[in-house]
């Protein structure tokens, strides 16, 4: 071989041995990288649970000296010295979070916070507008760099931060202690921990789904820290950037966390923390354009304040009234007296209270409850009222309800001063105020009943639907009875637990989202394929004169005879309005005339509810297989008449016969899609820590009320009737005011359908008109709306008391453009089916 070729194959033969030692130090180098990176995540798996252990311990050390020493009395002044020293740290003034880091602004006002004994525990700053538009700003940034990280990378965020809090619990939880918004630090780690894994499996579990951007999140001031994160870290989860505007009580705690969290690995921005004098603040906030989603936990009048102060916003408002809603304790004759009476007693009188409870007694066992709550209440300590005033109101709630022919079960006698002693109203009347709105302080109303349905409806007697307790060793009843009563969250033989995988969905005047569980992520996200809704700007509206205009003159002429006249349907007929009068349908162009409809209003829309809520809870009770049989039968006399309707489509919007078949034949789909839906979707069991078993349910709203939209008025109009039905409910619909001939020639379909009389109601007329009558009825739950501008500003300002659960679309921004929800798409479905329904969590303990 040539002297020449033999070197050039020694040097092939080195080059490739150089490469080879190359890759093979690359690999190595990525290998011990990696090796690094999995015992860094394992290290911190064992500092979050090296922190659970050692909170178990003091929570359990705690649990045991309040155990010996056999009282009710308050628990031992606990220490809070490293709380003061952070405090210290800011010389007891703190300011705001804003772009990762604390700022104190000059020549702000300032709000005081006071401690339980009236000592001064800080000063927190009142932000000002330009403060909310550098948050704003900051936030905006933040939601871009952290919507951009994966899941993965999310998940190790909060993962880090649970890790953190083995570090700092103790200064989190006296810090809680310290203004009175109690939150252990177990219950935090809990939460990390829970949201975390949600982060983790976002895109696997919950796909086509994307955040929404900035979300506010705003609580009073009586409000706790639990409830406060409970928003929070979800919204965090699911990718958004977060500005959060506390009460007084949870701001301290709050500014310690966003610190926590940006220390964590939080980007900057991403979390903001606002502070101010009074919840005008979470108004100005929302104004700014860069919020998409506005969420609040708190009392009542602080919420409502919120919604009439961001109405015509064009930005989505829910709220969670969590704060003095009535919740009863139901005591039937199978429960284990003993343990019935002392949770009841833990419940109503030692724990911090949220709400206030009542007490309801089966009549053949109320001897025996008096008589063990005589005994337990001896060991009772009076309990400090906040001030002169409260004691005031508990004094006359007493009086009112001794008038009424309650007697008394006290503790001990009456001491002058803010001092009260635990209190129990026996033989309270369900009309009494301390029955339907209790006043602040240790009083719980005693009620009886004598057979499992006076026990629902005692339970169901009040405005509120936040939670209820049941005690029976009958697990039969415990479940009937839990599915009847209008409540968010149930306990078996438990007193109120907390947990995030448990969804807490506020029913009738208690709220209108879910916060908690898999179903509380939802209203953190919207559909991939939606649009972000348009903001606007709220108009001069007269909310007394709204809906309220004249009627247009219908003038004859000699084609009046010949226009055909179509009829509304309420309650299973087809009818005339109750006035009589008849708006004109006008072609397209809205030169001539297609015929005449009923101009419908109030005592129509009442005439509907009624009808509507007679057969709404028979309709909720057939099985998911009747109802689906129903909707199928529905679709097949879609596609009876599918002529007609395609005509009626055809001559309103002035579509070609093939578009108009089109969307008939969409229709019918989209019914047999709902029909297909009914027994798929029914909750399930819950992973709770402690033992025993929890699940969640699905239930109907009640009866809905829908003003249709003008684009697809057919297939938009089915799409919204089969998710109110699919899931239970009875709808009253108001046809497009544009477009309502293809409406008027369904009422064909529904006339032969099987559906129960009074089911499906359509109202026909003018928009603004009918929408004030669907608001003003205090039956109706939801209302679904297409329409413009003041519609929307006019449902938000209205519907708060009682409580609607809004969906608000305005057809045309304020730049005149056409805002259309594209009912083609299958995101729908699911979109509509979760908004149809409300959510209920049940909590059996097995030891």
């Amino acid at each position: 071989m040539p002297s020449g070729k033999r070197t050039d194959d020694i040097e092939e033969l080195k080059t490739f041995m150089q490469k080879m030692d190359k890759t093979i130090t690359d690999v190595s180098q990525q290998m011990k990288e990696s090796n690094q990176k999995l015992l860094e995540e394992i290290q911190q798996l064992r500092n979050v649970v090296q922190a659970q252990e050692e909170i178990k311990k003091k929570d359990l050390q705690i649990a045991i000296m309040q155990d010996q020493s056999m009282e009710y009395g308050p628990a031992a002044t606990s220490s809070t010295s490293i709380a003061q020293a952070w405090l210290d740290n800011h010389s007891r003034s703190l300011g705001l979070f804003i772009d990762g880091k604390h700022i104190h602004p000059v020549d702000r006002q300032t709000r005081s916070l006071v401690d339980s004994k009236g000592g001064l525990v800080c000063s927190t700053v009142c932000a000002v507008q330009a403060d909310i538009s550098q948050c704003a700003s900051s936030a905006i940034k933040g939601f871009e760099a952290w919507s951009n990280l994966s899941c993965y990378q999310r998940s190790k965020v909060l993962l880090r931060l649970a890790s953190t809090l083995g570090q700092h619990g103790q200064s989190v939880a006296e810090l809680c202690d310290l203004c009175q918004a109690s939150c252990s630090s177990s219950t935090l780690v809990r939460l990390l921990q829970y949201y975390s894994s949600w982060a983790q499996l976002r895109d696997t579990l919950i796909a086509n789904w994307t955040p929404l951007g900035v979300v506010l999140v705003v609580v009073s001031d009586d409000c706790t820290l639990y409830s406060l994160m409970l928003k929070v870290l979800p919204a965090l989860a699911m990718g958004n950037s977060v500005i959060i505007v506390p009460g007084q009580s949870t701001a301290p705690p709050a500014l310690l966390l966003a610190q926590l969290l940006t220390g964590a690995g939080l980007p900057a921005g991403a979390v903001g923390v606002l502070t101010g004098c009074d919840m005008s603040l979470a108004a100005d906030v929302a104004q700014n354009s860069s919020i998409s989603y506005v969420t609040y936990s708190g009392n009542k009048e602080d919420g409502v304040k919120l919604c009439k102060a961001t109405a015509g916003l064009g930005v989505p408002v829910s709220v969670s009234r969590n704060i003095s809603a009535t919740c009863p304790i139901i005591i039937f004759e199978s429960a284990d007296i003993n343990s019935a009476v002392d949770d009841v007693l833990e419940t109503a009188f030692k724990k911090k209270k949220e709400g206030n409870w009542v007490l309801c007694v089966q009549e053949s066992v109320l001897d025996s409850i008096l008589a063990c709550l005589k005994l337990r209440m001896a060991d009772l300590k009076c309990v400090a009222l906040a001030s002169d005033e409260v004691r005031v109101l508990v004094d006359t709630a007493v009086q009112e309800a001794q008038n009424k022919g309650a007697t008394l079960l006290q503790s001990c006698a009456v001491p002058s001063a803010t001092q009260y002693p635990p209190t129990v109203l026996c033989g309270a009347a369900p009309s009494s105020p301390c029955v339907v709105m209790p006043s602040p302080g240790p009083l719980l109303p005693l009620m009886t009943f004598r057979s499992n349905t006076e026990a629902v409806t005692l339970g169901n007697h009040s405005p509120h639907g936040q939670a209820a307790c049941i005690w029976t060793e009958d697990l039969s009843l415990a479940l009937e009875t839990s599915k009847s009563l209008s409540v968010g969250s149930v306990w078996v033989n438990s007193h109120p637990l907390s947990d995030p995988c448990l969804p807490v969905s506020g029913h009738k005047d208690s709220g209108t989202c879910t916060d908690g569980g898999q179903e509380g992520l939802y209203q953190f996200l919207r559909p991939s394929s939606s649009s972000v809704l348009p903001r606007a700007s709220p108009v001069a509206l007269d909310y007394t004169k709204f809906g309220t205009d004249a009627p247009p003159v219908i003038i004859p002429d000699e084609t009046a005879g010949t226009i055909k006249s179509y009829a509304q349907f309420v309650a299973g007929k087809a009818c005339k309005s109750e006035s009589g009068a008849t708006v004109v349908v006008h072609p397209p162009g809205g030169s001539g005339v297609l015929g005449y409809c009923p101009d419908g209003g109030q005592k129509d829309v009442r005439n509907a509810v009624e009808a509507a809520i007679k057969v709404q809870p028979g309709w909720m009770k057939k099985s998911p297989s009747a109802r689906s049989q129903s909707i199928q039968a529905l679709a097949k006399g879609l596609e009876g008449k599918r002529k007609d309707i395609a005509n009626s489509i055809g001559a309103q919007t002035g579509l070609p016969m093939e578009e108009a078949d089109k969307e008939v034949e969409l229709s019918i789909a989209r019914l047999s899609d709902w029909a297909a839906y009914c027994d798929k979707f029914h909750g399930g069991t819950l992973p709770v820590p402690q033992s025993g078993a929890g699940f969640s349910i699905p239930e109907a709203l009640g009866v809905v009320g829908v003003v249709l939209p003008d684009k697809h008025p057919l297939l938009s109009m089915v799409t919204l009737l089969g998710a109110a039905l699919a899931s239970g409910n009875a709808v009253v619909m108001v046809p497009s005011q544009e477009y309502p001939l293809p409406a008027l020639t369904f009422i064909q379909v529904l006339l032969s359908s099987d559906l129960p009389a009074g089911l499906v109601n359509i109202v026909t007329g003018r928009r603004d008109q009918l929408t004030k009558a669907l608001a003003s009825h205090s039956v109706i739950k939801a209302i679904w709306y297409w329409g413009n501008s003041e519609g929307c500003q006019y449902l938000q300002y209205t519907c708060t008391s009682p409580l609607k659960t809004l969906r608000l679309f305005c057809q045309i921004d304020k730049d005149g453009n056409h805002c259309i929800t594209d009912w083609t798409h299958a995101s729908v479905l699911e979109e509509f089916w979760r908004n149809a329904v409300q959510w209920k969590s049940v909590w059996i303990p097995t030891a």
